[in-house]
């Protein structure tokens, strides 16, 4: 399929800013990839869907605050650091992306903090406005991501013009995140509130937890009319046994296997055994999934509403049907679904 095909009319006036007011009662859009049938409801009635022994995949990545914002040495001008991915704990180097970059040179040190908390020598360039760093800190690594901490700022997509606000650090963040690695929320997941998840236990739900952890190349735009010529930057992921256990035994059983978030569907796409099932595996993965694609393991996905021409629309037309998605799509613009990180969701079944 071509780039241009992914192209709608959008209206800005949708994009989500802030979080609903409680996780579960964000709008909930479901279609049936079989029929084409739409059903508007709210999150929290998904429970309707699921049965004993059906499962949900969940992906358990944890954003870190990687929104560093600092001064240039001896000019002191104001700059902005975005973490992007740890290469190297004992000498402190990291991958990240400079704004404006064309101020940050090799060699120059770069200020964070008060009384100069955190200081980082520039000592490559990596693509326009990436940099590796060198942290000059002689602290403990755990004293190292302390002062992180302390400095950074939750990573709210670019769209979003604001600063992140005090709520931000936990809505921006699903509830059951564990390990700690991405730059961005698995969005998808962020709906499910505890109460939810409970209810849905009870239920006789069963959950297998994989980590994907998201990188800004899962937002980065595809710059190619032919998808086969477009590359993925690579993310770390990790499928475990127990995982591997759950839902290939909930495959067996010939029930509902609901991949929460592209993430994770990318996630357990990347390791299918020859016969179908799910297998363990920790490693990278820079899979792009487009129409058409026979998935493997999940029948089931919940997703949020994306951008025109990205590659995560791609990934869910690929789910439920080129079709029926964009015409869902066309449906979620004139019910006035709200898209993007915060935005609504929709939960796709055969």
């Amino acid at each position: 399929m071509k780039l241009s095909q992914f192209k709608f009319n959008f209206n800005e006036n949708l994009l989500a800013t802030h979080p609903a007011k409680n996780r579960d009662e964000s709008r909930l859009m479901v279609v049936n990839r079989t029929t084409g049938k739409i059903e508007h409801k709210v999150f929290k009635d998904i429970l309707e869907y699921f049965d004993d022994k059906d499962v949900m995949i969940l992906n358990n990545t944890r954003v870190f605050p990687a929104r560093l914002y600092g001064n240039k040495e001896k000019t002191g001008a104001k700059i902005e650091v975005f973490l992007l991915r740890e290469l190297s704990k004992d000498s402190r180097l990291w991958d990240v992306l400079v704004d404006p970059a064309r101020k940050i040179r090799i060699g120059n040190k770069l200020y964070f903090g008060d009384n100069d908390l955190l200081v980082a020598e520039v000592i490559d360039n990596t693509t326009s406005r990436g940099r590796t760093l060198r942290f000059l800190f002689d602290g403990t690594h755990e004293e190292f991501k302390a002062a992180v901490y302390n400095l950074g700022h939750t990573p709210l997509p670019k769209y979003i013009k604001r600063k992140a606000e005090a709520e931000d650090v936990h809505r921006y963040q699903t509830v059951y995140a564990k390990n700690e690695g991405a730059v961005a929320a698995p969005t998808a997941g962020l709906h499910f509130s505890r109460e939810l998840l409970k209810r849905l236990e009870i239920k006789g739900v069963n959950f297998a937890e994989v980590t994907l952890h998201v990188g800004l190349g899962t937002f980065r735009s595809v710059e190619v009319e032919d998808l086969t010529k477009h590359k993925m930057d690579s993310e770390q992921f990790e499928v475990n046994t127990e995982a591997c256990d759950i839902v290939n035994a909930a495959k067996a059983a010939k029930r509902r296997i609901c991949a929460v978030g592209t993430t994770t569907m990318r996630a357990i796409e990347s390791t299918v055994s020859t016969n179908g099932e799910l297998k363990p595996l920790a490693g990278w993965t820079n899979k792009f999934i487009f129409p058409p694609y026979d998935f493997s393991i999940a029948n089931c996905m919940v997703t949020n509403f994306h951008m025109p021409e990205s590659t995560l629309l791609m990934m869910t037309c690929a789910f439920g049907g080129f079709e029926n998605i964009m015409n869902a799509y066309k449906v979620a613009l004139k019910e006035k679904y709200k898209f993007y990180s915060y935005g609504d969701a929709m939960l796709i079944i055969d």
